[in-house]
């Protein structure tokens, strides 16, 4: 099931680096730890994962969807229960029967002596969130599961970087709702987030007062979607963000070609994810001075110029354009910066747009010029 549903659900972009990620029914070298088989009269019979009944969350369903989409499991019947002599006869066992045991496929975090992470089960890993069965499954297969949909082996360097981007970008926020960790240590959320993946599949259970209250077919439901989100995030990592790590390398060794402060980066092709590399590759290579612009042309041609954010997932620029040109478009943004051909400047003075590269590149150096000195760099990696 795995691989032909991968080869309908994706819609693969024209990139011509790497190739895309290609329908396969062969598999990779064996697991660590390869499932149990359990001959049944003349004939093999699907393996059994086990998981609990009633209300399901995103984790379980995750932890199920990934071990479908491997060819050993592809065909498995789910099996929902808290019967122990149930769960004791399934090859493997997420989110229920309070043990985690890798040896004999039991992979539950809701016993008291559970405190797992990815840092403590994979040492050199910094993630300390503690891992709910979602990210058990994605600790122990995750790997053999990005080869086999990415036709490659475990040794891809390619692998391990987008099993880290994979982790910390789609699995971890998994782990951290079912376990009721928060975001902030202290003090409350500026605003609510209701439409993340958890709750799209918490919202997948029967209400409370619906007559019927039995959760199979939601849970299936909750299985193709959480399915669905992981392959798509995989096919951008792959197609998208990956390849997109040589263009901002490209502009970083450019960037004195730009402007002679080096401050500005020059993208050859606009609408790249760009930031995540740019603060590695600053964290990498240590400039003397923090990258404040990226200029680049839109999907119409136009010219952008984007300050860079103070640090990932900010919405505060390391430098935003003047406060005095936010707000404005066309001739009165023209008048007040005195640089014909403006386009625009946001309110809050993260991104303004120009007609021309020169006009852009002026936006950029006009507020280079109001910042009385060059800002150090001091970015940590991200994945």
């Amino acid at each position: 099931m795995g691989h032909r549903f991968l080869g309908r659900l994706i819609q693969w972009l024209p990139l011509p680096v790497p190739p895309p990620l290609q329908p396969r029914r062969r598999m990779l070298r064996p697991e660590s730890v390869p499932p149990p088989k359990r001959p049944r009269g003349d004939f093999m019979a699907p393996p059994r994962i086990g998981t609990h009944n009633g209300t399901f969350h995103c984790d379980e369903a995750l932890a199920c969807a990934m071990l479908r989409l491997l060819p050993e499991y592809q065909d498995a019947e789910i099996v929902r229960t808290r019967d122990p002599e149930k769960l004791a006869s399934c090859d493997i066992v997420v989110d229920v029967g309070s043990e985690y045991d890798p040896q004999r496929h039991r992979y539950d975090h809701h016993q008291r002596s559970f405190t797992e992470t990815m840092s403590s089960l994979s040492p050199g890993k910094p993630w300390q969130t503690k891992l709910s069965s979602a990210g058990l499954i994605y600790l122990h297969f995750g790997r053999k599961l990005l080869a086999q949909l990415l036709g490659t082996s475990e040794e891809d360097s390619m692998v391990g970087t987008l099993y880290d981007k994979m982790y910390e970008n789609f699995v971890e926020e998994v782990d951290a709702v079912d376990n009721g960790i928060s975001q902030w240590e202290e003090g409350e959320p500026r605003y609510a987030l209701t439409t993340h993946l958890s709750a799209r599949v918490a919202r997948l259970n029967p209400t409370w007062n619906q007559p019927n209250q039995d959760t199979e077919a939601g849970f299936q439901r909750a299985m193709a979607l959480v399915q669905e989100e992981f392959l798509q995030r995989l096919d951008f990592y792959q197609q998208s963000w990956l390849p997109a790590r040589a263009l901002v390398e490209e502009a970083m060794v450019k960037r004195f070609q730009v402007d002679p402060s080096g401050e500005i980066l020059e993208l050859a092709k606009g609408g790249c994810p760009w930031k995540d590399h740019l603060y590695n590759l600053e964290s990498e290579l240590s400039p003397p001075v923090a990258i404040a612009f990226v200029i680049y042309t839109d999907q119409a041609g136009q010219w952008r110029v984007q300050c860079v954010p103070k640090e990932p997932h900010s919405f505060q620029s390391r430098l935003p354009l003047p406060e005095s040109w936010r707000g404005l478009r066309d001739k009165a943004l023209d008048q007040v910066t005195g640089i014909p051909g403006c386009i625009f400047v946001h309110a809050s003075g993260f991104i303004g747009g120009h007609h021309t590269r020169e006009g852009a590149l002026s936006l950029a150096r006009a507020t280079l010029a109001q910042c009385s000195a060059p800002m150090p760099s001091t970015n940590p990696p991200v994945q």
